[in-house]
């Protein structure tokens, strides 16, 4: 049950995002940026900070809550979400996850209040999903470390003011063993951003290559500490679990939208002297669309439920985000279809929202990632090993 404080914030985030953010996504996709006032005052709701504990300057959602203020956000375009998704999700939670109290208590609240931007930089051009690729290398000089390597399609990096860097410090240790977390801020010498990517889709959210040539960073940024030293991998994918049910319910949100926007053409659109909504083809597309969303938001609240009492944290946030990624493509698939022409056609919600889509069943986690999450996690509580 929601309290009437979360509700409070839930129904103004809501309001907000129907009557500020989506009137402005003609300029966000035009201009591939999102409006300076916008952010400001996303700052001012405590939207860069609603996953992070209140000590720490947050608001302090749990799961549960947070999936239905995410439905709301997923409701425009996925930009601004991203945003300050990255704070409050995998960046922001790497702090949550492996920082040491001293470093939460540092950082966190700078990164709660939207006065720094967090970027969480895993992927390279040869490690994604499989961190066995990973080059990026740290080594210890002196009292620091010293770090070299490049990161590829960093959310929010041209404009982050820290970055979450995952490097190997154990060269001689296999796959995932042996990479650590450290917290590397912007403007140290030999730390440099590529040009922002030309994407598909998700105009206004930046990513970019970045690059670190023999960056040094103080032993006081290893996350966690010096115990942290070796466990940076563990610590990203505690993060991924808590990222796929967030990213799972912006496509519960991105879903609404774009049945809203499917009943509203075929209710309106004439064609055989008639509104094609009339035309039981059509009518199975909406029915279809419909199923899909119940399904999609159910899970999800199911899973955020069973995220919060820690009964399941690595099985349901594979099955959400793997069924809302998938759902949200068809849905998005079904209303360029009712849109018929029109829905080809540049400046058409559904059409900017097909390309936006598209990229939820990449990052991540794939949905070959989660298929795989999923089936070895059935086995290994079926005794295989």
């Amino acid at each position: 049950m929601l309290d009437d404080e979360v509700r409070q914030i839930i129904a103004a985030t809501r309001r907000f995002v129907r009557e500020r953010v989506v009137p402005a996504e003609p300029t966000i996709d035009d201009t591939d940026a999102i409006p300076a006032d916008l952010r400001r005052e996303a700052a001012e709701m405590g939207l860069f900070g609603f996953a992070i504990p209140e000590e720490y300057g947050g608001l302090g959602l749990d799961m549960s809550a947070e999936v239905r203020l995410v439905f709301e956000l997923g409701y425009t375009t996925p930009a601004f979400r991203s945003m300050f998704g990255t704070n409050n999700g995998i960046a922001g939670h790497v702090l949550l996850e492996g920082a040491t109290e001293e470093q939460k208590k540092a950082y966190l609240p700078p990164i709660a209040s939207g006065e720094w931007t967090a970027s969480f930089a895993l992927t390279e051009e040869n490690a994604g999903s499989d961190p066995s690729g990973l080059t990026t290398a740290a080594r210890r000089d002196g009292d620091g470390w010293v770090i070299s390597g490049s990161k590829r399609f960093i959310t929010n990096a041209p404009l982050a003011d820290v970055f979450m860097v995952f490097a190997r410090t154990d060269p001689d240790a296999a796959g995932a063993r042996g990479i650590t977390a450290f917290m590397v801020e912007r403007g140290l010498p030999g730390l440099s951003i590529g040009p922002k990517d030309h994407k598909m889709g998700q105009a206004g959210a930046w990513t970019a290559d970045v690059h670190l040539d023999d960056v040094r960073v103080p032993a006081s940024t290893v996350i966690g500490g010096e115990e942290g030293v070796g466990r940076g991998y563990a610590t990203a994918m505690r993060c991924l679990a808590h990222g796929r049910v967030h990213i799972a319910a912006l496509c519960v949100g991105l879903s609404q939208r774009l049945l809203d926007e499917s009943v509203s053409y075929a209710a309106s659109r004439v064609q055989g002297g008639g509104v094609i909504g009339t035309h039981q083809l059509v009518q199975g597309l909406l029915a279809d669309s419909a199923t899909d969303l119940y399904a999609a938001r159910a899970l999800v609240t199911d899973v955020a439920a069973r995220y919060d009492d820690g009964s399941d944290t690595r099985l349901g946030p594979s099955c959400a985000k793997y069924f809302a990624s998938e759902a949200v493509g068809r849905i998005a698939d079904r209303a360029v279809q009712i849109h018929g022409g029109a829905g080809y056609m540049h400046g058409v919600p559904v059409e900017r929202f097909y390309r936006d889509a598209r990229l939820f069943r990449i990052y991540e986690g794939t949905s070959q990632i989660q298929q795989i999450v999923i089936a070895r996690e059935l086995l290994r509580n079926a005794g295989v090993r």
